[in-house]
């Protein structure tokens, strides 16, 4: 687990390490859909459920599209087609999960009513609008934001279909030398959003197999990583 230490809030981005899988999924795959085993997947989500204090049989999660879609979470939901979940319930953990996309996580801040939300967020939902989506849902009180691991300017080459757009939107310098720079941009964008605090941890999941799933590196065949979080009231 990375933690992110915000007050009133649990908030981890799991790693590959510490769960049951075996192979190419080993070993904390959450994904059930990844070809994984789903019974291994269940025991890996309660797994990273115990390591933050959370109950498992209300974790909710999103059927991920690649969409600017953001759901209020209901405990044990399931299958909605949208990229974020947000919650003020104590005590309910929502899940958004990733393999090279980044996952986000936002907070309330202001202390008064505490919420938070978990995001999925890849180019094509930079460019759709994912983490303004994630920010007007917790509404116009002080937010921060913490940007987990993901696929790193290092190694994520892009063709100009996708390189052009994000020129446009978040500047040149997001792309260099074919390469496109999404922590810079998802900071830019919630920055765009009125974020101030906006934390960093620059982990390229593509770089670092020992740690990391990564979706581009193992040509699809891999396991899912994400960020779980909860208002811990």
């Amino acid at each position: 687990m990375i933690r992110w230490p915000v007050d009133g809030y649990q908030v981890a981005f799991t790693t590959r390490v510490g769960g049951v899988s075996e192979g190419p999924y080993a070993s904390l795959n959450l994904g059930r859909k990844s070809g994984d085993d789903p019974a291994r997947a269940d025991e890996n989500r309660r797994i990273a459920c115990e390591a933050i204090g959370a109950d498992v049989e209300k974790l909710a999660l999103n059927f991920q599209v690649h969409s600017d879609r953001v759901l209020r979470a209901a405990a044990g939901m399931r299958g909605e087609h949208a990229d974020g979940l947000w919650t003020d319930e104590p005590g309910l953990p929502i899940l958004a999960m990733s393999a090279d996309c980044l996952p986000v996580a936002v907070a309330r801040t202001d202390g008064n009513e505490p919420a938070v939300a978990v995001l999925h967020v890849g180019w094509r939902g930079l460019l759709a609008g994912t983490l303004a989506a994630g920010a007007r849902a917790l509404g116009e009180v002080p937010l921060a934001a913490a940007i987990g691991p993901g696929i790193g300017p290092c190694c994520y080459e892009v063709g100009e279909e996708v390189a052009a757009p994000f020129r446009k939107r978040f500047g040149d310098d997001v792309v260099r030398e074919g390469r496109l720079d999404l922590w810079t941009s998802a900071e830019r964008a919630l920055r765009a959003a009125g974020l101030e605090r906006v934390h960093r941890f620059d982990r390229c999941t593509s770089c670092d197999p020992e740690t990391f799933f990564s979706h581009r590196r193992d040509a699809g065949r891999t396991g899912r990583q994400g960020v779980i979080a909860y208002v811990a009231g």
